[in-house]
């Protein structure tokens, strides 16, 4: 079987968010970002010599080869280094073709994909246009090498199958070597461990002997220096690192991930999980953080729901989606189909939907974020109004929220008007410290 190895170097510690005309600042990063070699435990089954993977020098095999480009969180630089060392091998002579990426709008990344042969395709699901990895295109093309980001991905229904890493296993079966991507988070055998850690519930699952069955390059970041990265705005929109850095990207966290990934690549720890719990006997995750949004049953409420979504991953909350209903049951039935649309998005999300009664709807939701638990935070929708307006129709639901919501964190996201070109709806937030942009649609995938 090939080893397993880790490494880290300038272009993957620069990464994903630095833009090409900023090495030199991200240039500080370099000496934060270790390397180490590690050779992985043989496989009683394995048939295939301990090297590196190789294209042009040596004839195919039967089946093709894998590299997994392993990080311990986004951010450290998977995609930037599967991209850079995809177009090596195609500046050396090697049929290169980019599968799939995920554009995760970061500068750096993108200039990456330079002039790499991109065979991304899509997919038609409830009327929106979705990017997926096409099977059938890459086995038609025959590149001797695929780049495929993302490893863990659940495709979307009429796909060839559920799962991405099952795609990527037909390609190797085809003979085609692949580059991908995978956070150790993703890693099954580890996954019940991370969600003790972190406090956050692992999706997606990868097969840990699917991954074995090829090489893994960790990325090798050092906490400090990520965060650093993610303040800086290199990873995610400003609005969003903050929460980021106070829940999934704490400094505990990321060390105990990134001493998690190397524990599964040394050869000399059998189970890496029951090895760092006998480290760590006291390692638990604190109470996992709710995110309650309000829904008026309204067209607004996909986007809020999407942006909800995004910062329960990025720190790692749980969703809620709340509706208010009057005392009198008196709904519109055009509310209650938006309602329903409301509730099949949160469970694809994997949120959770509640209905409750009061006599106003501010009053509702800061009764429903409370009983979510002590660590709840309520997001609220508004439209910015005119102060004429405000005199003329009285103060909003956010307004309310706001003014009685004593010392229940809450989030003010005003959706405007959706964009003509776009779709998208939202442009500003506000909360109780102030106001701020937002750089980027939440709702738009990364």
């Amino acid at each position: 079987m090939p080893r397993l190895w880790s490494a880290a170097t300038k272009d993957a510690a620069d990464n994903d968010g630095v833009q090409a005309g900023r090495n030199d600042q991200a240039g500080h990063l370099d000496g934060e970002a270790t390397a180490s070699n590690h050779r992985r435990r043989a496989s009683e089954n394995s048939g295939k010599a301990g090297a590196r993977v190789q294209h042009a020098a040596s004839p195919p095999a039967a089946r093709g080869q894998l590299r997994t480009y392993l990080g311990i969180a986004p951010g450290v630089g998977k995609t930037y280094a599967m991209l850079r060392d995809g177009r090596a091998q195609r500046r050396s002579g090697v049929d290169v073709v980019l599968a799939f990426w995920e554009r995760h709008g970061r500068e750096g990344t993108a200039a990456q994909v330079d002039d790499l042969e991109i065979l991304t395709g899509t997919v038609s699901y409830r009327g929106a246009s979705m990017e997926e990895l096409d099977v059938a295109a890459v086995l038609d093309r025959r590149p001797a090498l695929a780049l495929v980001d993302e490893l863990a991905h659940a495709n979307l229904p009429g796909v060839r199958h559920s799962k991405r890493w099952q795609d990527v296993d037909e390609l190797l079966d085809s003979g085609i070597d692949v580059y991908t991507t995978l956070n150790v988070t993703n890693i099954e055998s580890l996954g019940s461990l991370v969600s003790r850690i972190t406090g956050v519930r692992a999706s997606e699952p990868v097969p840990d002997a699917f991954v074995r069955a090829g090489e893994v390059q960790l990325i090798d970041l050092a906490p400090a220096a990520l965060r650093r990265r993610l303040a800086q705005g290199l990873v995610f929109a400003a609005e969003q690192a903050d929460a980021a850095l106070e829940h999934y990207f704490r400094f505990a966290n990321l060390a105990a991930l990134r001493e998690l990934a190397q524990l599964w690549l040394d050869d000399s720890v059998l189970d890496p999980a029951m090895a760092f719990v006998a480290a760590h006997p006291k390692c638990e995750s604190s109470e996992v953080a709710v995110i309650v949004t309000g829904l008026a049953g309204s067209p607004a409420d996909e986007w809020l729901i999407r942006y909800a979504a995004r910062l329960a991953e990025l720190s790692g909350a749980r969703l809620h989606g709340v509706h208010v209903r009057p005392l009198d049951n008196m709904d519109q039935s055009a509310v209650r189909t938006r309602l329903t649309a409301d509730r099949r998005l949160l469970k694809q999300l994997h949120g959770e939907f509640s209905e409750v009664k009061a006599s106003d709807p501010a009053s509702g939701l800061i009764r429903a974020a409370l009983a979510a638990g002590p660590d709840a935070q309520l997001l609220v929708g508004s439209r910015r109004r005119s102060h004429l307006s405000r005199l003329l129709t009285g103060t909003t639901v956010a307004d309310q929220v706001m003014r009685i919501s004593g010392d229940l964190p809450v989030q003010v996201v005003n959706v405007g008007q959706p964009d003509s070109a776009s779709g998208h709806w939202g442009h500003h937030t506000s909360t109780k410290k102030g106001k701020h942009k937002q750089a980027v649609p939440p709702g738009s995938r990364s």
